[in-house]
């Protein structure tokens, strides 16, 4: 961790406890500022905030009070969740006070360079693959962010020898400044999180953060796939380093049918991938663009691209059962995700989906239906996923109560060759605390079979 000094003396507010505002509530305080937590859950039982009492840090649980700010801060991180309309934050920009979120602290700290990942879908993919390629290429990586890992917590351990990979949210680069990655790296870009953001274009903004203070000696990895992203790639000074599907290009990262190319020349057969899908493409250009930008070896990047089967709960491999594969894709928690998941299939697919009623329109996912042979719906929306598949001409069509039910049944229905793919197209929360759960047990139903 570099000294830094410009903390000392500070009044700073953390807005929020959980993992990421307990870890730069602790490295704040041991930075020498003056430091309030603010959080609404109840302080019984809450044992991030006894300990941080126990540091010396003012702990104020149970509720945002309404002259909070009186107390005269310089600055408030806030965890990435909270939403500006709080009005403590409403509040805070009345007043001018800077707003960020532990991200930049990460930037401020950090001897390491930092490789930041972002993107309405394959964050987590690109950035688990990256890790991993440097990992076998011995570049001692650190993975951080909204990957799980609070990156303010690991970028006090780093030195200038590792690397972070870090997955950065709409949500986290909203609260950023001088944020300056030395790579950069935006999958995609398309609209989500309304509900947090208002509009597409501040949505837009947002992700644009991760290379706005990028300067010509970084680089960023994009999507030239996509116009509506390159028009915010094009006022950028980083290097510009693309990567596209649409055939073999003379700059930067390429796919054709056969080949992966780098700056034209052939760098990798498409035939050693094992992870599925053109969406899933896209996550592999990127993460070896990177791999190649920070010297990792041909050999540590084939390594990765052969053995690599899927995040947990993202294009998930299973399990193959008497020439049945199953695919865990749990965070497939919209119908943009499910589009990727089932058009990275050409074989007759059995579809798990369904759950929190969000009262969104499956109509998206129509053209992506021909390979669905059977639909199993479960959750909230069971009833209107069943009526949206036999609307596509889906001869079978069932309703089920429960995972354990939905794997059996999916099985009882297929025959050798078919996919079984658990890809919701929506959010957990009817039935499970979250998709990982959800998810798990998807998992535990294919196992016991």
């Amino acid at each position: 961790m570099k000294n830094v000094y410009q903390f000392k003396g500070l009044n700073i507010l953390v807005l929020g406890l959980a993992k990421s505002g307990f870890a730069a509530a602790k490295l704040l305080h041991a930075l020498g500022a003056n430091v309030t937590v603010n959080d609404a859950s109840p302080e019984e039982g809450n044992k991030e905030a006894a300990e941080l009492g126990e540091k010396g840090v003012h702990v104020i649980c149970g509720g945002h009070p309404s002259n909070l700010l009186e107390q005269g801060f310089d600055l408030i991180v806030k965890n990435p969740g909270i939403p500006y309309h709080n009005p403590v934050l409403v509040d805070a920009v009345r007043k001018n006070i800077p707003i960020w979120t532990e991200i930049e602290l990460t930037y401020k700290i950090s001897e390491a360079p930092i490789i930041a990942i972002t993107g309405s879908n394959g964050k987590t993919t690109t950035t688990t693959l990256l890790y991993h390629m440097l990992n076998i290429g011995k570049k001692k990586p650190l993975i951080a962010g909204n990957i799980g890992k609070v990156s303010c917590a690991v970028a006090k351990k780093a030195t200038s020898e590792n690397t972070i990979v870090l997955e950065a949210s709409s949500f986290q680069l909203m609260g950023t400044e001088q944020f300056k990655p030395k790579i950069a790296i935006w999958t995609n870009l398309y609209e989500a999180h309304l509900d947090y953001h208002g509009t597409v274009e501040d949505y837009a903004a947002a992700k644009s953060k991760v290379a706005a203070n990028q300067t010509e000696t970084d680089y960023l990895i994009y999507n030239a796939d996509q116009p509506k992203l390159t028009s915010y790639v094009d006022a950028m000074a980083a290097r510009k380093i693309p990567f596209s599907l649409k055939g073999r290009r003379e700059e930067g990262i390429s796919a054709d049918e056969t080949q992966i190319y780098w700056n034209g020349s052939p760098f990798i057969s498409r035939s050693i991938i094992k992870l599925p899908g053109d969406h899933n493409l896209e996550n592999i250009l990127a993460a070896t663009a990177a791999a190649i930008l920070l010297g990792c070896d041909h050999e540590a990047i084939e390594n990765v691209l052969s053995s690599f089967t899927g995040v947990r709960h993202r294009m998930q491999f299973v399990k193959e059962l008497m020439g049945r594969k199953f695919y865990n894709d749990s965070k497939a928690t919209n119908t943009l995700a499910t589009k990727s998941a089932l058009a990275a299939f050409n074989r007759p697919t059995i579809l798990i989906a369904g759950g929190l009623d969000r009262g969104q329109s499956f109509e998206e996912l129509r053209p992506y239906m021909n390979n669905v042979k059977v639909v199993v719906a479960l959750g909230e929306t069971a009833d209107q996923f069943a009526e949206f598949a036999s609307s596509c001409g889906i001869s079978t069509v069932l309703q089920v109560e429960s995972m354990q039910d939905a794997v059996r049944k999916a099985y009882s229905l297929t025959a050798e060759g078919d996919i079984v793919l658990l890809s919701p197209a929506c959010a957990s929360w009817d039935q499970y605390p979250n998709f990982e759960a959800r998810g798990d047990e998807f998992i535990n139903a294919v196992m016991a079979l």
